[in-house]
Protein backbone atom coordinates (compact mmCIF):
# COMPACT_ATOMS: atom_id res chain seq x y z
CA UNK A 1 0.00 0.00 0.00
CA UNK A 2 1.26 3.29 -1.07
CA UNK A 3 0.64 6.36 0.99
CA UNK A 4 1.73 9.81 0.20
CA UNK A 5 2.81 11.77 3.13
CA UNK A 6 3.09 15.49 2.52
CA UNK A 7 5.31 17.45 4.70
CA UNK A 8 3.32 20.30 6.16
CA UNK A 9 4.96 23.58 5.36
CA UNK A 10 4.91 26.67 7.54
CA UNK A 11 4.21 28.85 4.52
CA UNK A 12 0.89 27.10 3.87
CA UNK A 13 -0.40 27.99 7.30
CA UNK A 14 0.26 31.72 6.70
CA UNK A 15 -1.59 32.10 3.39
CA UNK A 16 -5.12 32.47 4.79
CA UNK A 17 -4.14 34.91 7.57
CA UNK A 18 -2.09 36.96 5.08
CA UNK A 19 -5.05 37.21 2.70
CA UNK A 20 -7.32 38.16 5.61
CA UNK A 21 -4.94 40.89 6.78
CA UNK A 22 -4.62 42.27 3.25
CA UNK A 23 -8.42 42.23 2.82
CA UNK A 24 -9.08 43.99 6.13
CA UNK A 25 -6.29 46.50 5.56
CA UNK A 26 -7.63 47.46 2.14
CA UNK A 27 -11.20 47.99 3.30
CA UNK A 28 -10.12 49.58 6.58
CA UNK A 29 -8.00 52.15 4.75
CA UNK A 30 -10.78 53.03 2.32
CA UNK A 31 -13.39 53.28 5.07
CA UNK A 32 -11.32 56.08 6.63
CA UNK A 33 -9.61 57.77 3.65
CA UNK A 34 -11.82 56.83 0.70
CA UNK A 35 -14.29 58.97 -1.26
CA UNK A 36 -17.11 58.04 1.13
CA UNK A 37 -14.94 57.46 4.20
CA UNK A 38 -14.89 59.16 7.57
CA UNK A 39 -12.65 62.05 6.51
CA UNK A 40 -14.77 62.76 3.42
CA UNK A 41 -17.91 62.69 5.56
CA UNK A 42 -16.43 65.33 7.87
CA UNK A 43 -15.59 67.50 4.85
CA UNK A 44 -19.14 67.09 3.51
CA UNK A 45 -20.53 68.22 6.88
CA UNK A 46 -18.26 71.31 6.92
CA UNK A 47 -19.42 72.21 3.42
CA UNK A 48 -23.05 71.64 4.39
CA UNK A 49 -22.80 74.02 7.36
CA UNK A 50 -21.03 76.67 5.23
CA UNK A 51 -23.65 76.40 2.50
CA UNK A 52 -26.46 76.50 5.06
CA UNK A 53 -25.06 79.83 6.27
CA UNK A 54 -24.95 81.12 2.70
CA UNK A 55 -28.52 79.94 2.17
CA UNK A 56 -29.70 81.78 5.28
CA UNK A 57 -28.12 85.02 4.00
CA UNK A 58 -29.71 84.58 0.57
CA UNK A 59 -33.12 83.81 2.08
CA UNK A 60 -32.92 86.99 4.16
CA UNK A 61 -32.01 89.03 1.06
CA UNK A 62 -34.86 87.46 -0.88
CA UNK A 63 -37.32 88.20 1.92
CA UNK A 64 -36.17 91.82 1.97
CA UNK A 65 -36.54 92.11 -1.82
CA UNK A 66 -39.99 90.49 -1.74
CA UNK A 67 -41.04 92.99 0.93
CA UNK A 68 -39.83 95.88 -1.24
CA UNK A 69 -41.64 94.48 -4.28
CA UNK A 70 -44.80 94.12 -2.21
CA UNK A 71 -44.57 97.79 -1.24
CA UNK A 72 -44.14 98.78 -4.91
CA UNK A 73 -46.92 96.57 -6.27
CA UNK A 74 -50.00 98.08 -7.92
CA UNK A 75 -52.46 97.20 -5.18
CA UNK A 76 -50.63 98.95 -2.36
CA UNK A 77 -48.32 101.46 -4.02
CA UNK A 78 -46.45 103.44 -1.40
CA UNK A 79 -45.58 106.80 -2.94
CA UNK A 80 -42.86 107.44 -0.37
CA UNK A 81 -41.21 104.12 -1.20
CA UNK A 82 -41.48 104.80 -4.93
CA UNK A 83 -40.00 108.29 -4.47
CA UNK A 84 -37.19 106.93 -2.31
CA UNK A 85 -36.24 104.19 -4.78
CA UNK A 86 -36.39 106.58 -7.76
CA UNK A 87 -34.15 109.11 -6.00
CA UNK A 88 -31.71 106.38 -4.98
CA UNK A 89 -31.52 104.85 -8.46
CA UNK A 90 -31.24 108.19 -10.27
CA UNK A 91 -28.94 109.70 -7.63
CA UNK A 92 -31.14 112.80 -7.37
CA UNK A 93 -31.90 114.97 -4.37
CA UNK A 94 -33.19 118.47 -3.66
CA UNK A 95 -30.87 121.20 -2.47
CA UNK A 96 -32.54 121.41 0.95
CA UNK A 97 -32.22 117.66 1.70
CA UNK A 98 -29.51 115.81 3.58
CA UNK A 99 -28.64 112.50 1.94
CA UNK A 100 -27.36 109.54 3.97
CA UNK A 101 -26.45 106.54 1.81
CA UNK A 102 -27.29 103.13 3.21
CA UNK A 103 -26.06 100.18 1.13
CA UNK A 104 -28.53 97.72 2.66
CA UNK A 105 -31.12 98.42 -0.05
Amino acid sequence: MWTKHHKQRKFGRLVLPAITVAFLSYFGYHSVNGDLGLKATEEFERQRFARQGELDVLVAKRTNLERQVQLLSDGSLEKDMLDEMARYQLNVSRSDEIVIFNNNL
